[in-house]
């Protein structure tokens, strides 16, 4: 019904827009981390996919002959040495996640996102950035603020 490429190119963009998805819809940082992994093996199968062919062998020379349809290498090793950096960047992320979290006690992106705004302001002596735009605080629950011209006020 369905060939071997077809099922493994289905597996690899399933994996893409698996990690896409986490990447986006996820706020805590260890979820986001996993969901890079995830898009990196999705990735490197694409990559894989590129040169397959089912009846290819390697290209290694037998009594004198090569054989009629050979795999090639250069994606191979590409997808090799990729694995091993994406294996470096996860760790360092992982590490990174984990001094998050033991400076600032959480690992929620927007919480984490605040709290080095915060610091950086500090440590600036600057005073956070405000908009005019910002949504008003509303005192009562639900209670709608009225907007008139030159302002709003609940």
């Amino acid at each position: 019904m369905f060939e071997l490429s077809q099922i493994f190119y289905a597996g690899a963009f399933g994996l893409i827009v698996l990690g896409m998805a986490g990447i986006v819809l996820s706020s805590h940082l260890i979820r986001i981390i996993f969901a890079i992994a995830i898009l990196e093996a999705g990735v490197n199968l694409l990559l894989l996919m590129s040169s397959f062919r089912e009846t290819a062998r390697a290209p290694i020379m037998v009594d004198g002959v090569f054989p009629p349809i050979m795999a090639d290498p250069i994606t191979q090793a590409l997808v090799l040495t990729a694995i091993v950096i994406g294996v470096g960047i996860l760790a360092l992320a992982l590490s990174l996640a984990l001094r998050l979290q033991g400076v600032y006690g959480t690992m929620d992106m927007s919480k984490i996102r605040r709290a080095m705004e915060r610091d950086i302001a500090h440590a600036a002596d600057i005073s956070l950035p405000t908009s005019d735009h910002a949504p008003l605080s509303v005192s009562t629950p639900g209670a709608i603020p009225q907007i008139e011209q030159g302002g709003a006020k609940s």
